[in-house]
């Protein structure tokens, strides 16, 4: 097996994981939500804000969890597609995201690449889900470290959801302390 499809292969099996982990941890995402987003309200200075603008960002901010459970889903629809299709999806993706996340995507497909250097053979299912965990481990949740430094550089409101959503991920599903 080739060093590109063994990364593909980790990649997928990374998204995978992802999934099966957000999907699984969504309720300690929300209460993690719950504690990060009046303390960042506060911390950046952005309020007072009624309970209602407060509810209307936390619903913001559960609407991303499911839209990062639907982006890491292993059958969903970006699935369907073929990949010139899906690349050209992924370049509109970078395009309206107010954070830049190419940087971070070269740097997980590099450090899939290096967790993978030294497989020749097939990988059985362990060993690609020992993997997928490393690259967790080592990269976090995609995009989360765009969103977080793209935030750290210019906080406001308008991406104040997507980063305590990150960093949510971050804490709970990646096990990475990045905003207490």
């Amino acid at each position: 097996m080739s060093q590109r499809h063994s990364a593909r292969l980790l990649l997928k099996a990374y998204y995978e994981r992802l999934y099966e982990r957000v999907a699984a941890d969504r309720d300690r995402l929300c209460e993690r939500i719950d504690a990060l987003l009046p303390a960042e309200i506060d911390r950046q200075g952005f309020g007072p804000m009624d309970r209602h603008k407060v509810q209307a960002y936390r619903e913001a901010c559960l609407a991303f969890i499911d839209e990062r459970i639907e982006m890491y889903n292993p059958i969903g629809i970006q699935y369907t597609f073929d990949r010139s299709t899906s690349r050209m999806a992924g370049d509109l993706e970078f395009q309206i995201n107010w954070y830049d996340s190419r940087r971070e995507f070269e740097d997980l497909v590099a450090t899939a690449r290096a967790l993978v250097a030294d497989v020749r053979d097939e990988m059985p299912d362990e060993v690609l889900c020992e993997l997928a965990d490393r690259l967790i481990g080592r990269a976090g949740a995609f995009p989360d470290a765009s969103i977080i430094a793209g935030y750290g550089a210019g906080p406001s409101l308008q991406k104040l959801p997507d980063y305590i959503v990150a960093s949510a991920i971050e804490y709970i599903v990646c096990a990475r302390g990045t905003t207490d």
